[in-house]
């Protein structure tokens, strides 16, 4: 057993006896509890034991707030747009009515309705929501690191035998290692779930004619393998390369992570309750069209399982400029209703939701004001996003936006609000500061508190 699950085991031990020993005392019916009392008990435990993780459902583009969790209905039909909504399982929270699973599983999650920024760039918009620091012109590589790769410096690895942060399937604006080097970029899958067929990474593919057994060492190893990416740290640190290096290494020969990151281990009937749905055909509606992106929901799932402290997963690209309400209606809005609530009814049931944090938001919002494509545009005004998890009483909206979803209403949040509630979940100390490349010195998050409303 993995050392950082030896850990959990051990406290799960001391917190719940074991079935064997409630069987050979007898007393499984006497003390009140039946099999599945225990069986839950046991998961509590075993949940509240575990290291803490962070799951981000990455809607790159930018989701509309309005459309989907923050519907205004009694607005001019020029905000309200063209859907109607629908009660949810909590009173007094309604929903867009393209969301009925959401809707059903809503006192397992809540939503901040009063988000806002000033940035309706989408690289600018990535940094901001990725590192709390407002970077200016449009930048594709981090000036500050994002918080997958803070929590690889402060934390480092669960399991030396998996990566800390991984991207799925790559990099984009926001999620970059900036000052901190190379050692704590993501590992990113670059083979992609959601595409048809096997899914096989190919950072675990030797060249060709290449094996194990005819390479002595770890350098040598790494020369051989042709999809290994071969980057050299910003501030030429040595050490910083033979730890990437090191990573890699751990990566490509694991049993632990061929396991984790092996999708075809999963019973089918898991992968179709996040979804199967056929390819959304972007010529039929617009560019905008939404991938089957389900099954990078599941592997992000099974990689804080294994023991990947942060997942991020590239949800892009809900940038609904043109036909909007097509392109959400027939592509991102089932899809997303079906894979969400899968992620966190397969959590629960696995007694990881306790946790395991899960992000769910974009760069920003859409337009008030639908465009005349029947789409709407870039919008920071105030946006919305949906948590759960780690702590988080489901059933829950923080925050308001005004009569037309142009403005907050009450309780405004940031977006470091939000970095920093994922940062005390994950133990992470935001005042910690580190030198970049001049020598100056960043706080971790510039500002922000914990969403305490969320608790």
């Amino acid at each position: 057993m993995p050392a950082h699950l030896r850990g959990c085991d051990d406290a799960r031990r001391s917190l719940v006896p074991s079935r064997r020993s409630f069987v050979k005392a007898g007393i499984l019916g006497t003390a009140g509890l039946s099999l599945a009392d225990l069986f839950r008990a046991e998961a509590k435990a075993n949940s509240l034991a575990r290291p803490k993780s962070v799951i981000i459902l990455w809607m790159r583009g930018g989701p509309s707030h309005i459309d989907m969790w923050d519907p205004k209905p009694d607005a001019p039909a020029e905000y309200r747009g063209e859907f109607g909504t629908i009660d949810s399982a909590v009173t007094g929270i309604r929903l867009g009515d393209l969301l009925p699973m959401s809707a059903k599983a809503m006192k397992s999650w809540s939503i901040i309705r009063s988000l806002n920024h000033h940035d309706a760039g989408h690289s600018t918009g990535d940094q901001i929501c990725f590192t709390g620091y407002n970077t200016g012109p449009a930048p594709d590589e981090n000036i500050h690191p994002s918080i997958g790769s803070i929590v690889s410096k402060q934390l480092g690895h669960l399991n030396s035998k998996l990566p800390s942060y991984v991207m799925i399937p790559r990099n984009v604006p926001g999620t970059g290692s900036a000052y901190l080097g190379v050692a704590h970029k993501a590992f990113e899958t670059q083979a992609d779930p959601a595409k048809d067929g096997p899914f096989k990474l190919p950072n675990f593919q030797l060249a060709s004619g290449v094996t194990l057994e005819q390479i002595g060492s770890r350098k040598d190893l790494l020369k051989d393998f042709d999809t290994i990416r071969r980057e050299v740290d910003t501030l030429g640190d040595v050490a910083a390369m033979d730890r990437f290096q090191q990573r890699a290494w751990d990566v490509l020969t694991s049993d632990t992570a061929r396991d984790a990151f092996d999708l075809d281990k999963e019973p089918m009937k898991i992968r179709e309750r996040y979804g199967f749905l056929p390819a959304f055909d972007p010529k039929a509606s617009n560019r905008c069209g939404a991938p089957a992106w389900s099954q990078r929901i599941l592997l992000a799932r099974r990689l804080v399982e294994a023991g990947v402290r942060l997942v991020t997963v590239d949800l892009r690209w809900w940038d609904t400029h043109v036909k909007g309400f097509e392109s959400l209606k027939l592509g991102f809005l089932p899809r997303w209703d079906r894979a969400f609530t899968a992620l966190l009814e397969d959590l629960e049931t696995r007694g990881l939701l306790d946790s395991t944090m899960v992000l769910a938001w974009g760069e920003f919002g859409r337009t008030p004001r639908v465009n005349n494509d029947a789409g709407r545009d870039h919008y920071p005004n105030v946006f919305s996003a949906a948590l759960a998890g780690g702590g988080i009483a489901g059933g829950r909206v923080i925050g308001s936006s005004d009569e037309k979803g142009a403005f907050p209403k009450s309780n405004p949040k940031s977006p470091q609000d939000v970095l920093a509630t994922l940062y005390r979940h994950l133990g992470i100390d935001t005042e910690t500061s580190y030198p970049n490349a001049t020598g100056r010195p960043f706080p971790v998050l510039p500002s922000g508190k914990p969403v305490e409303e969320l608790f």
